[in-house]
């Protein structure tokens, strides 16, 4: 039996493959399984990870004919994979020798549906540690308990797929799956349903994945009109935990967030093309129409004066014909 599927997405990443899949044999094990998924690349990925097929123990490589974004390529691998645990690593970061060994010992022994973990950015050579905003380690919790306080960073907010391990059952629930399609911010709307409706999760302080930032070809430095998914996946949030038995309380989090995530692109919005940026502009003031307005004046009022009056300036703009997410 696979005891563990890791479930790798690879696109255009030839530069940086290698040192990933490197990494993925310093934690082979005979019952781990890897699952190389090729979101259908155009460069020399695809010829690197026939050769994994062949070299890596447990490779399993998968080929997208389309090109459909992490979330699909994610989901490809989730409904491959065969273990009693499931995690997942992005194509062009990487892992210390034999992680996933202490990764797996530490939810056998918690016995509980994830774990979620830290782990070190990594930025040209800049190494920074980043820690689950979660202070109670090798604690069973209940997941509910992790979304509040709405003021304060929560686990939610720290939505790494890959930072972290996560039992079947999450998946025969379908837990585990992405929105299809979302080409950016596909883990937040995947974070919060996890958090809503898991039973059980705890944080340990294990460090072993190694996430690299400033990859020319991450949608994080790419302005394009992709980057605007955050709209739909941020929607889904609040739409779902809108119908959550604790609605009332939860809301204030998921649309101040959503506040936030929006006042942050608005406050770098010369990093979009000029056509980006006015839509972005555009539909987000549209999004923040489609809050409930009762809990947007909350999450206004609690915020700094300078985002509060970004956004209340975004609230005020005329709606644009043919606007939407």
């Amino acid at each position: 039996m696979v005891k563990l599927s890791v479930i790798v997405p690879f696109y255009n990443v030839q530069q940086y493959a290698p040192d990933t899949l490197k990494s993925l044999r310093a934690n082979a094990r005979d019952d781990f399984e890897f699952i190389l998924v090729d979101d259908c690349s155009r460069d020399e990925t695809p010829d690197i990870l026939a050769r994994a097929e062949r070299e890596l123990p447990g490779a399993v490589h998968v080929r997208h004919e389309q090109n459909g974004g992490l979330a699909t390529a994610r989901n490809t691998g989730i409904d491959e994979a065969r273990g009693e645990y499931l995690t997942f690593l992005d194509g062009d970061d990487w892992l210390a020798p034999g992680y996933y060994e202490q990764l797996l010992a530490s939810i056998e022994g918690l016995g509980c549906d994830f774990v979620r973990t830290d782990h070190v950015q990594c930025t040209a050579r800049a190494r920074t540690l980043h820690r689950v905003p979660h202070g109670r380690r090798g604690v069973v919790l209940d997941p509910r308990e992790a979304i509040l306080p709405a003021d304060r960073s929560t686990s939610v907010d720290y939505a790494y797929a890959w930072a972290g391990i996560y039992h079947r059952r999450l998946a025969d629930r379908g837990l585990l799956h992405f929105t299809d399609g979302l080409r950016t911010a596909e883990d937040r709307p995947w974070i919060w349903k996890l958090h809503r409706e898991a039973e059980s999760f705890a944080t340990v302080g294990l460090l072993g994945v190694f996430y690299r930032r400033g990859v020319a070809s991450s949608l994080t430095q790419i302005g394009d009109v992709r980057q605007l998914d955050f709209i739909r996946a941020f929607d889904q949030v609040v739409s779902e935990t809108a119908q959550d038995r604790d609605a009332d309380k939860l809301l204030p989090k998921a649309v101040r967030t959503y506040c936030a995530i929006i006042s942050h692109h608005l406050g770098s919005i010369e990093r979009f093309e000029p056509p980006v940026a006015r839509k972005l502009k555009s539909m987000s003031a549209v999004a923040l129409r489609r809050m409930p307005q009762d809990v947007l004046d909350d999450a206004l009022d609690s915020m700094d004066i300078q985002r509060a009056t970004r956004l209340r300036r975004l609230r005020r703009r005329p709606a644009a014909a043919g606007v939407s997410a």
